[in-house]
């Protein structure tokens, strides 16, 4: 699905595909148009006031961390393309049965490291680093299950460096245990929390 992969972009002609073919032309002008439709509803989940905070509240956090913007922007935007591009796939039914079944697999955990991470803020001296990493690197194992087949070496190169950060002990520990990253956290919790709360996490 990556543009810079190789991969025929809309209306580019495949070989061998020399004569003209309306009907076929057509298939193309409306695959793109139901893409754009599918990615403003995946963009405007991710656009909403929640999301939009727990997002703007990771970006400083790893700001802070990594000492980068550009490096801390890098993630977030990284974090922004997977979740249109599985969503993409996911609304235009590109995943088999047995992909649906890594879908429930993967909303599962996702659920689990979310009310992990939760918990941890909320209940005094409850939090473990390595709990938390490894959940969220199971997270990171079902993703690449689930889109093996649908996206390429770059994309599964971005899910590996989104969670191989938020799943980095050090990083865990200082966003947990550091008075300067306490707002950040709590902000990402109180998201959290309303995302579970409307049954989205």
């Amino acid at each position: 699905m990556d543009s810079d992969s190789g991969e025929l972009s809309e209306g580019e002609i495949s070989p061998g595909q020399e004569s003209f073919n309306s009907r076929s032309l057509a298939l193309q002008a409306q695959k793109k148009i139901l893409s754009k439709v599918a990615t403003m509803a995946v963009a405007n989940l991710l656009t909403d006031d929640t999301s939009s905070q727990i997002l703007d509240e990771l970006y400083k956090a790893t700001r802070e961390y990594t000492r980068s913007k550009k490096e801390a922007h890098k993630i977030i935007k990284d974090v922004i393309k997977i979740a249109l591009k599985v969503g993409i796939l996911y609304r235009n039914h590109q995943f088999s049965p047995e992909e649906l079944e890594t879908v429930d697999r993967f909303k599962k955990k996702m659920n689990q490291a979310a009310m992990t991470a939760v918990s941890f803020h909320e209940v005094d001296y409850t939090f473990d680093r390595v709990i938390l990493s490894e959940v969220l690197l199971e997270c990171r194992d079902l993703l690449h299950e689930l889109v093996e087949r649908h996206l390429t070496a770059r994309s599964h190169g971005r899910i590996d460096r989104v969670f191989n950060h938020f799943a980095d002990v050090e990083f865990l520990s200082v966003l947990y245990g550091s008075a300067e990253y306490r707002l950040y956290l709590e902000k990402i919790c109180e998201g959290i929390n309303k995302l579970l709360d409307e049954g989205v996490l």
